[in-house]
C-alpha cells in the first residue's frame, strides 16, 4: 500500500467529517485545491478536487480528520495518517481561496499555501 504524501495529509486539512450539522453552506460544491510547499523536504505542489456539503469538506481517500468550512468562508482544519500531520487555515470567498498549511512527516517539517477555486 503507498503510503500517503505530506501532500495527501495537507489535502485533508480540507476534509471533515464534522460533528456539528451546518445549514447549506454557500461554498457547497467542487473545489479543486492546490498545495505549494515553500520550506521543507515535501512534493513541491500536490493538487486535487474536494467537495464541501453543508460546510462540510470531503473527499472519499483520507480518515483521521477534523476541521470545516464556516459561514464567513473561514477554513480550518487538520489531519493526521500514521507519522505525518498536517493542519490549515484560510479564507474560501466566492469561487476561490487561499490559506496556508504546515505538517511534518517524521522529523522533517515543511510548511506553504494553498490556494482554491470553485468547479
Amino acid at each position: 500500500m503507498k503510503t500517503p504524501s505530506l501532500w495527501m495529509i495537507a489535502a485533508a486539512c480540507f476534509i471533515a467529517p464534522a460533528s456539528v450539522a451546518y445549514a447549506r453552506s454557500a461554498y457547497d460544491g467542487s473545489w479543486y485545491l492546490v498545495f505549494v510547499t515553500q520550506t521543507g523536504a515535501c512534493d513541491p505542489s500536490y493538487n486535487f478536487t474536494v467537495n464541501i456539503s453543508d460546510g462540510i469538506v470531503t473527499h472519499p481517500n483520507l480518515v483521521k480528520f477534523r476541521g470545516y468550512v464556516a459561514k464567513s468562508g473561514s477554513v480550518r482544519a487538520s489531519v493526521t495518517v500514521q507519522d505525518k500531520f498536517a493542519s490549515g487555515t484560510g479564507r474560501l470567498s466566492g469561487t476561490s481561496g487561499r490559506g496556508r498549511w504546515s505538517g511534518r512527516a517524521g522529523g522533517a517539517r515543511c510548511t506553504g499555501y494553498w490556494t482554491a477555486r470553485r468547479n
